[in-house]
């Protein structure tokens, strides 16, 4: 009798050492999958936020449909310009009165023209086609992508937002600490549901990720 309960304490001893043992090892994995996870999250999304960065550049707006973003990004080129001053004689004023009267302008002179593609993305199609797909192995799913425009004062100003769910980036992993995910208020870390760039509430194109993915 006294060795059955000797042995049921060291089942039960072991039985909570590797509940507290899970409890200290999960979250520090969970911790290392989510760093990678979101890393490569955020990449794309700098991705996208530079081509519809170029999109205003070049058209004047920002972009909802990938397909056309992409066909924009395989034709569109940047202007190479250079900006120089000068001073040239007020025709104007010179005509009114007579007198020889200089004004000082700038010029702005096209050097040529550079492909878009080449300029982000050193021509490499594959990575700026893909870019809309959320990159972790395992999860089929593609970024929400939406543009369209803010008023302020008597002024539409283009605004786009680019994100994805938490949940589907965390996809395979622990349920629980994926909702604390959800929940998360850091600045170490990124707030709230979704991982994103740009805002359609507001003029802003910027991510939500703190500075350990990169520049904002």
């Amino acid at each position: 009798m006294r060795l059955a309960i000797q042995l049921l304490l060291w089942v039960v001893i072991i039985g909570l050492a590797y509940l507290t043992f899970n409890a200290v090892y999960e979250p520090i994995q969970f911790n290392k999958i989510k760093e990678k996870r979101y890393a490569k999250v955020v990449e794309n999304l700098k991705d996208i936020r530079d081509a519809e960065l170029a999109h205003k550049e070049v058209v004047g707006t920002f972009e909802d449909d990938f397909d056309k973003l992409v066909r924009f990004l395989d034709t569109a080129e940047f202007a190479i310009t250079q900006r120089r001053d000068t001073t040239v004689l007020d025709e104007e004023y010179k005509k009114q009165y007579g007198v020889d009267e200089y004004i000082e302008k700038v010029i702005v002179d096209t050097l040529g023209f550079v492909p878009v593609k080449d300029s982000l993305f050193d021509g490499d199609k594959e990575r700026y086609t893909n870019m809309i797909n959320v990159p972790v192995e395992g999860v089929d799913a593609k970024f929400e992508l939406d543009a369209g425009s803010i008023k302020k004062g008597q002024t539409d100003i283009p605004v786009f937002r680019a994100r994805v769910a938490k949940s589907v980036v965390l996809q395979g992993l622990d349920r629980e600490l994926i909702l604390q995910q959800n929940q998360v208020q850091s600045v170490d870390d990124i707030n709230g549901r979704y991982i994103n760039v740009g805002s359609m509430e507001e003029v802003n194109t910027k991510g939500n990720w703190p500075t350990q993915y990169g520049d904002e």
